[in-house]
């Protein structure tokens, strides 16, 4: 089985809850019907608004959703990109391997559900100083501990882009997946594990965990070129 993620965008005279409706209604019925074996979907909603600050767009527009699809083969997937192109004034797919550092289990994805907190997405671009090899080397084999020890996450998902699978698709060489609790939308000391012993908020901490993520991050991430984007995310089936 493998897995697509493409990137949708709504047409610019749509609104974005109509968007969504359409994306967890219909487009859902109608990719399920089409032989998906699993369908996860993250899209900008109000429920997300709290984490507006954690936004990093360097692309415009912005991408509004973000939908995975689980296929039994690549080859055989333009009927799900049919579907796609009736709902999406644009999107882009890129067919991946997933790595999950961190299972979720604190918080299990339950289909037709809202998952808990935020997933929050980010788009990678291999900086042109390093190759393939040094680049996955520092991101799976360094940064993945830094992320998980200075962060609250409880699910992680890491993507490799192995190739584009729709025409003129950016350049993406990777798509993170990282689900946050509810207080990480609006709370620095919550985003980063940063509380004493006491559970109350360690300014200290905070700095210390933010400077190390942020060190570790330079190493393999060229911040002009990545996109961050904190999303809701929904199982439509497991």
């Amino acid at each position: 089985m493998e897995k697509i993620m493409y990137s949708l965008w709504k047409s610019p005279d749509q609104s974005i809850n109509d968007f969504n409706e359409a994306l967890l209604g219909p487009m859902s019925e109608a990719l399920l019907a089409s032989g998906a074996k699993k369908i996860r979907i993250s899209l900008v909603d109000e429920q997300v608004a709290p984490a507006i600050k954690l936004r990093h767009e360097n692309l415009d527009p912005m991408i509004n959703a973000v939908v995975s699809i689980w296929v039994d083969s690549y080859i055989y997937r333009d009927k799900q990109q049919v579907i796609l192109a009736d709902f999406a004034d644009q999107f882009h797919g890129y067919l991946v391997t997933e790595s999950e550092p961190i299972v979720n289990s604190q918080h299990p994805e339950e289909e037709g559900v809202r998952t808990v907190g935020m997933n929050q997405l980010a788009f990678l671009q291999k900086p042109e100083r390093l190759s393939r090899q040094e680049w996955l080397d520092i991101w799976h084999n360094s940064h993945t501990q830094v992320a998980v020890d200075t962060q609250s996450t409880f699910g992680y998902r890491q993507n490799v882009v192995v190739m584009a699978v729709t025409d003129s698709a950016l350049p993406f060489d990777a798509i993170v997946e990282e689900n946050f609790p509810v207080e990480a939308m609006s709370s620095p000391h919550a985003f980063y594990d940063a509380f004493d012993n006491d559970g109350k908020p360690d300014d200290a901490k905070l700095a210390e965990h933010g400077k190390i993520m942020a060190k570790s991050c330079a190493r393999f991430i060229d911040f002009e070129n990545i996109n961050v984007l904190p999303t809701s995310e929904y199982c439509i089936k497991l």
